[in-house]
This record gives structure tokens, sequence and C-alpha cells, in this order.
């Protein structure tokens, strides 16, 4: 039995089984990959993948069970580099930092140039995508640490904490009818086309419950992940835009006045998460602990522990 193998086993279980992409992501051949798994399961003297002609299809029964100890035994391998880093140079590596579009433009920059600060001489990869695919990240060990709104809490392979809570505020060119009404009602949007965040981005979905408890109709004509981008439609006039409060200018430089929304949709809690069994490097804590100081390390530490 070889790390080969069971690197071989669990990333065609992450591929959908299709050994080609599993060759690609190994850097290895397909010939290998079916070879590493047919001498695992020899080995073993049990079926781990279930077959139709030479094509596998998913896992035994054993397979699935055998996945989980494999899983934990690659974590371990993976938190035993880690720790032998940490005692060789506990100020050298990368951290690798997944996060949605908002958090990486408007509240990481001053968390990075103080971790920067501290910790010189550590590369820092930015990542950006969905909450789904940071907490897919995460899992995979392709990245450090996940920053997303509350949907990392749903992930079992995953440690998240909550760092702060934020609200949606609405925008409008200077002018706009909705700047007369105080406080605005969900129906006073609702008489506008509205210009927001793509589904499963930046509390997308408190803005849509809003709306449903209501039993009001919208009308979303344009969508996007981008919070600068959603506010230059605004500008161009093409409907009321609903943001994150923390992506808004309120001195008005951008010729969009801001609206505040508060009282309309549901608070966001924006978390950080990493994953389970975890072994967390002494400047992943520092980067942990900047983005959210409430956190002490022995919070961070009682999580994992519990969470185990």
């Amino acid at each position: 039995m070889n790390f080969q193998q069971l690197r071989s086993i669990r990333e065609t279980a992450r591929c959908g089984y299709n050994l080609t992409e599993v060759a690609n992501v190994l850097f290895t051949s397909q010939p290998g990959v079916s070879r590493q798994i047919r001498e695992l399961e020899e080995e073993l003297g049990v079926d781990i993948f279930e077959r139709n002609g030479k094509r596998l299809t998913g896992l035994t029964d054993p397979g699935r069970g055998i996945l989980v100890i494999i899983d934990r035994l690659l974590l371990e391998a993976e938190n035993l580099q880690r720790a032998s880093q940490e005692y060789a140079g506990q100020e050298i590596g990368t951290l690798t930092v997944a996060a949605t579009h908002t958090q990486a433009r408007y509240m990481l920059p001053k968390v990075v140039q103080g971790f920067r600060s501290a910790f010189p001489k550590v590369r820092i990869a930015l990542q950006q995508s969905s909450p789904e695919h940071i907490a897919e990240w995460v899992l995979s060990g392709k990245a450090d640490i996940g920053i997303a709104t509350e949907g990392l809490s749903q992930f079992e392979g995953l440690v998240s904490f909550p760092c702060y809570r934020w609200h949606h505020s609405v925008v409008v060119p200077e002018g706009h009818p909705l700047l007369a009404k105080s406080p605005i009602t969900l129906e006073d949007l609702a008489q506008y086309p509205l210009i927001t965040y793509d589904l499963g981005f930046t509390g997308r979905g408190h803005i849509d419950d809003a709306f449903k408890k209501a039993d009001i109709a919208t009308d979303i004509v344009l969508t996007a992940m981008d919070s600068d981008v959603i506010q230059q439609y605004v500008s161009l006039g093409l409907g009321v835009g609903i943001v994150a409060s923390m992506a808004v200018q309120k001195d008005g430089t951008n010729g969009l006045k801001v609206i505040d929304s508060a009282h309309l949709f549901a608070q966001n809690v924006t978390r950080l998460a990493v994953r389970r069994g975890a072994y967390l490097r002494q400047y992943t804590y520092d980067f942990i602990q900047q983005f959210a100081p409430d956190l002490s390390r022995a919070d961070i530490d009682e999580a994992m522990r519990t969470s185990a």
C-alpha cells in the first residue's frame, strides 16, 4: 500500500469516476491510475468501485467505508508535512485563501496588508469563486481558508467561524424617485427593474426570501457576482441595485446614492472556514485572527477539537 494508490482512490471518487480526469489531476496516465486502483483492491481483497465492464460507476459499500479512512490518512499525511514545515521555518510558506469577490475586494485588503507586514516571507494565493466552489477547494486542500457567507456552515467537512454581520443597501442614480421615500418598502423596490447578485452569491438568498415571504413579484433584469459591475449598470440607468453594504461608496463619487435597506432584508453573516482536522500553521492562525479579531487561538482550537 502506498500514498499514490490512496490518492488514486480519493481522486477517482472526487472526479466522478472519470479516470482521464484523475490522471490529469495526479499528473500520471490513465493506465497508471487503473493499475494503482487494481493493486490496492487486490491487496485489500475487496472491490472498492462498482464497474460496468471496464468503466467505474460508483463506490461499493466497502468502498464507501474505505474512502473515509483514505481521506483521513491523506489528511494526516498533509498535516505531518505542514507540521514539519512549521518547525523547519515558521515564517515561510504559502497561504491560499479562497473568497467571494466582495470579500476579496472590500474586506481582505487591510487584512492582507497587515498579514504581509507580520509574515513578509509568506506568499498569499488569493482565489475567487462562489461559496460552493470555495467550500470544495477547502475540502480538497486546494485552499487553506475559505471566506464567504452562511453557506460554509452547511458542509460537514468544514469548521467555520462567524466573523461579522452585514446587510444589503440599495443604490440608485442621483435624482431617482426612491430617494424621496423614507423608509423604502419592498413594494417600492418592486416597482423598478432590479440589479443584484447571481444566485448563491453575497446573500442573494436573503433578498429572494424577503420578496417571496411578502408575496411580491420582482423584475430582476441583470445579475452579476461582482458588486462593482452591479453598480456600473445601475449608473447607466438600467435598474435599481441591491448590493452588500461594504461595497457601496457613500460619498457619492461614483454618481450613485445609497438608501438604507437593513430593515428589508435579513442580516448576513460572513464566515471563515478551514478543513476539519487540518493542521493549522502559526501564520494561518494569525490570518484568521486578523480577519476576525474577536476569535482567540483557544476559540479556534476548541472548535477544531469539538468538530473532530
